[in-house]
């Protein structure tokens, strides 16, 4: 029987390591491989697809282990941090050969999904966010960090929500938390299900000192203390291109939390969760990573400020007007690469020849670029040029150093150009001629022998060799050679001669090897010393990226420049269009509309049949604000917008079932933000709410959402609904207007005119619309039968509550007060019931429902119909 094994001196090495990493993959270096063990092997075995072996095959104790190459292992690590794991990355800190007993091991790197650092070609334009939060006293310092770029910024938010519409919007894939975070704040940020890690130390260092050196807050220096310290911990690296915190205002910026952004597909389509479909998809024609991430966080963020948005329209403008001028500026940003990433990796060390090729590559394009802008520059552009600056220095430093075509490992020699080091040419130079030498000795030896295929070869264990067929070896005489090696089919030999110039060859290539390793480490160094200036190249060419975008698509698509103000609020657009539903559709089909609301009237209530447009045209206004905010052009013949502060929108039925919320739920908790949050700058965009219950509450309900917004908020508003008893309600309420989609009916079918005109809409056309999905006709006639009859029922005096019923300030705590009776859409019949089924009313009203499981309320009704049929 299998004797239970006591830990090797290696076992006992990993287990140490793994003590401190026991939440993180251990890829363990082991040679040429990364191992892993026990219960980190069976799981990675898992989920990389590997095959799972054993260590001690033969003992009772056999250790789970699996492993992957050295040099394939960071596709490895990307799967597991995708699936948001960590891997502790540990390797050997010494040559084996020359190691004393065991084989020093150390973890040189914690990669974590808020820390990766290469990301693949289709994220190239995706920021990897990594963020942080520290508490005190009911206030919250948020910072985060893209460490692929050095973007660092901060802020200091008044609740939890607004943290957690944060974290949503900056979609980060990890968060780090100390102690001073509260247990309730932790939960609800456990609620976002994205991971969560601790650093409660704060530890010194010079990029942290740099980094908070324009802040004030205590609570964002601590924040950024601790961000900062967690990297240092984790990546055991030069952070040098972390950039100075930069402290942001969320309230400096156009407001949308996270609902509105998903019901406007801003930047990912509700349905597929793509990019495909979306505002973003529309808007993307940047030509490098730098500006497709810039242009994200635009729409991320649109301004507020009047002035900054101007800037942008009139460079835009500028754009626009210089087709010829734009068109090259386009070919020559295409060659830019990402700058960003780029002097990312040579402040962490990892660059190779062939990026700092793509460096000196982009770099010799911003001359280019400055050319091109100083030939339509009118004054827009100055703030640009003045950051343009193509480093040069950088450029020759490259050009005179790296070989054009670089491998890809930086330890393996080919780097260097001829001519930079006199060191390094002195053993090229005896390489060569070693190399010369030998192809020499070889057409001498074939010549003296008679052998015609014998060959000079090189071997890593046996060096330098002469190899003779064995067919041929009795042309050999027996003392011409030294024997090393036997073959199956040949011999191999030596000379003295030979020996000499192999010690002379190889001694050159290790030696060189190991010098023009050093010296692409002086050339990463002294590049090193530009990052700062590289960065702020890279923002001002992003930028530049971002308004050539604009002004490609706006000629495209035919955008107008918007008029902004922020004084009159008046909403003014003429032929507007939903940009993406006419990009899909094509411009021929899509029917533009106007919008238009005065600094007086506040709500649009718009009714019309479903698919007639309805939430499309809501959106169109809100996509519309957006891009005016963001500096781009607007679909539409012109527009005039006040600048607003903050977009909501109910828009869509959606269940939340993780967290136990109902549609009806939903729709209540977004309404209820709105106009909890919403000021008289805002935009609101309400479509169908309350029809997530029965007839009657949903009428109440939303008959007091209009009148509360009417009376109290004062927001733009486009309010959708089917309840027709609501459009009355433009009698009373002078901030309210009517409008509907137009339709008619043509030998009995509908046809969608996709056009807003003024007034309530006749009928919903409800049937018409299930016509068109397909049902069946014999269900067709009988929903036809069914209305007829409820509409020849319907009382005359439905209506809307009167007006001294509505909801005011004060009785916000007391719900809306409401006449049931009014409300009534039928007449109702008179029933009269048995006295058999008294005990089951009874029943009814004396149950209490909400106390009874799913399964026993589901039980009491089938009682009751039971006892209901049994007495028919």
């Amino acid at each position: 029987m299998p004797q239970k094994t006591k830990n090797t001196p290696m076992m006992e090495q990993y287990l140490a390591v793994k003590e401190q990493y026991p939440d993180a993959f251990l890829f363990y270096r082991l040679g040429d491989f990364y191992e892993m063990f026990y219960d980190d092997a069976i799981k990675g075995s898992q989920i990389l697809e590997l095959t799972l072996t054993t260590r001690n095959k033969n003992a009772a104790d056999k250790i789970p282990m699996c492993g992957v190459p050295h040099h394939a292992a960071q596709n490895y690590i990307d799967i597991l941090v995708d699936q948001g794991y960590k891997v502790a990355i540990c390797e050997q800190m010494e040559d084996p050969k020359l190691a004393k007993g065991m084989v020093k091991r150390e973890v040189i790197q914690l990669v974590t999904p808020g820390t990766m650092i290469d990301p693949s070609a289709s994220e190239a334009k995706e920021n990897n966010y990594l963020t942080a939060l520290h508490e005190n006293k009911d206030k919250y310092g948020l910072a985060y960090v893209d460490l692929s770029t050095g973007e660092l910024k901060t802020a200091t938010l008044d609740s939890i929500s607004l943290v957690l519409n944060e974290l949503m919007s900056l979609r980060t894939k990890e968060i780090v938390l100390d102690d001073s975070v509260t247990k309730e704040s932790s939960k609800a940020l456990e609620s976002l299900k994205i991971m969560i890690s601790k650093q409660n130390d704060v530890k010194e260092s010079a990029e942290s000192s740099y980094a908070i050196q324009n802040l004030t807050s205590t609570l964002e220096i601590s924040v950024i203390q601790h961000l900062i310290t967690y990297l240092n911990v984790t990546q055991k690296r030069s952070l040098g291109h972390l950039q100075k915190a930069v402290h942001y205002e969320p309230s400096n910026f156009l407001k949308m939390d996270p609902f509105s952004k998903r019901n406007l597909e801003i930047l990912q389509n509700s349905r597929t969760g793509k990019k495909q479909g979306t505002l973003l998809w529309l808007l993307d024609e940047t030509k490098t990573a730098m500006g497709g991430r810039l242009l994200k966080q635009w729409l991320e963020r649109p301004l507020l400020n009047l002035k900054e948005i101007s800037s942008r329209q009139n460079k835009v403008d500028n754009l626009l007007k210089h087709y010829f001028e734009r068109s090259t500026l386009q070919d020559e940003l295409t060659s830019v690469y990402d700058l960003e990433r780029l002097a990312g990796r040579v402040a962490f060390g990892n660059v190779n020849g062939r990026d700092l090729i793509q460096l000196k590559q982009s770099l010799e394009q911003v001359p280019k670029i400055s050319y091109v802008l100083n030939e339509l520059n009118d004054g827009t552009f100055d703030d640009l040029l003045k950051n343009l600056d193509p480093v040069e220095d950088v450029v020759d430093l490259i050009e005179s150093a790296v070989v054009e075509e670089p491998p890809v490992s930086v330890k393996d020699g080919g780097l260097i150009k001829e001519g930079y080091s006199s060191e390094l040419d002195k053993y090229t130079d005896a390489m060569k001629n070693g190399k010369h030498w030998l192809a020499e000795m070889e057409a001498k030896e074939r010549q003296e022998t008679g052998i015609n295929n014998l060959k000079i070869g090189f071997n890593r264990v046996f060096g330098y060799y002469i190899e003779v067929s064995k067919a041929n070896l009795n042309k050999l005489s027996t003392e011409r050679y030294e024997r090393k090696q036997t073959l199956t089919n040949a011999e191999r030999f030596i000379t003295p001669e030979l020996k000499e110039k192999e010690a002379m060859i190889l001694g050159a290539e290790s030696k060189a090897v190991e010098l023009e390793y050093q010296l692409f480490a002086d050339i990463r160094e002294r590049i090193k010393d530009q990052i700062k200036r590289l960065q702020k190249l890279a923002h001002a060419i992003a930028i530049l990226d971002v308004l050539q975008c604009f002004a490609v698509v706006s000629e495209r698509d035919h955008f107008v420049k918007p008029k902004l103000t922020d004084k009159k609020h008046s909403v003014n657009v003429t032929g507007g269009w939903h940009p993406v539903v006419q990009q899909v559709m094509g411009k021929q089909s899509y029917i533009p509309n106007d919008i238009v609301m005065s600094e007086k009237l506040n709500i649009l209530l718009i009714t019309g049949p479903n698919m007639s447009g309805k939430s499309t045209y809501m959106r169109q206004l809100a996509l519309t604000v957006v891009m005016a905010q963001i500096g781009c052009f607007v679909p539409a013949k012109s527009a005039l917008l006040p600048v607003f502060d903050q977009i909501f929108t109910r828009i869509g039925a959606a269940d939340d079932l993780i967290a136990g919320q109902s549609t009806f739920m939903v729709e209540m908790k977004e309404a209820n933000h709105a106009l909890s949050h919403a000021t008289s700058n805002s935009l609101i965009l309400f479509d169908e709410i309350g029809r997530g219950t029965a007839t009657y509450d949903g009428m109440a309900l939303a008959q007091a959402i209009i009148e509360y917004v009417h009376d109290h908020v004062f927001a733009k508003t486009l309010f959708s609904t089917h309840y027709h008893e609501l459009t009355t309600l433009s009698e009373r309420l002078p901030a309210l207007k009517n409008i509907h989609v137009g339709a008619v009916e043509k030998n009995g079918d509908l046809i969608f005119l996709h056009k807003m005109q003024p007034g309530p809409a006749d009928k919903s056309y409800g049937i018409h619309v299930a016509k068109l999905a397909g049902m069946p006709d014999n269900l067709l006639k009988r929903a036809n039968f069914i209305l007829e009859k409820l509409e020849s029922q319907k009382k005359s005096t439905s209506e809307p509550v009167a007006d001294e019923q509505k909801i005011s300030i004060e009785d916000e705590d007391k719900g809306p007060q409401v006449n049931e009776a009014q409300l009534s859409l039928f007449q109702p019949e008179k029933v009269v019931y048995k006295k058999s089924d008294q005990k089951v009313l009874a029943e009814i009203r004396e149950t209490d429902l909400m106390s009874l499981t799913p399964l026993e309320a589901i039980n009491t009704l089938y009682k009751w119909q039971k006892d209901l049929r049994k007495k028919k």
